[in-house]
């Protein structure tokens, strides 16, 4: 219970920095105003982004909400079933949930998400936001504790059997796992 407070807690704190530093760009800089922040290294450019990375699918605000909602909710239902143990699953769910939350007020409140992190004088990049790092870092993350410090046993997943071709039984007995043993660490 406390560690949900804790991750709770994080989320409002990310979500909030998020949403602090667009409000910062959008107030303080016009459409495409460029600044550099650290010299050829960052920029802040106050841009407007209505689709994914790259600009790709501009103008689909409600594919990406639709997306958004229904991977925080799907980490919110790991989470509550005792799925995501480890402190590693955890830092990621947080991130994730975060950094959807932040870009998913912009879509709804703006109709597009406001982006400002520059790396361009150093990479030739998007330009991104503290959102997408949240969920950037948090995807990494969750890849490291997928392959690292996931439990399959308690999914009920049996690694061996698929290479078999024998039903796997992935969630047999996921549904059955008892979300107490996540507060006592395992």
């Amino acid at each position: 219970m406390i560690t949900t407070i804790i991750a709770l807690a994080a989320v409002a704190l990310l979500v909030a920095a998020d949403q602090i530093t667009k409000l910062l760009i959008s107030s303080n800089y016009t459409l495409g105003e460029s600044k550099h922040i650290l010299e050829g290294l960052l920029d802040f450019t106050y841009v407007q982004n209505r689709g994914a990375a790259f600009g790709m699918l501009s103008n689909q605000r409600w594919i990406f909400l639709v997306m958004t909602t229904a991977i925080i909710i799907g980490i919110c239902w790991l989470w509550v079933k005792g799925y995501i143990g480890h402190i590693t699953g955890r830092i990621s769910a947080v991130l994730i949930v975060a950094g959807g939350i932040g870009n998913m007020i912009d879509r709804l409140a703006l109709g597009y998400v406001v982006d400002f992190i520059d790396v361009s004088p150093l990479f030739n990049f998007a330009v991104f936001n503290f959102a997408d790092c949240c969920v950037t870092v948090g995807a990494v993350i969750m890849a490291v504790y997928v392959l690292f410090f996931l439990d399959e046993k308690k999914l009920g997943l049996k690694p061996d059997s698929a290479a078999s071709g024998e039903d796997d039984g992935v969630f047999d007995a996921a549904f059955e796992a008892d979300s107490s043993d996540t507060e006592s660490g395992r």
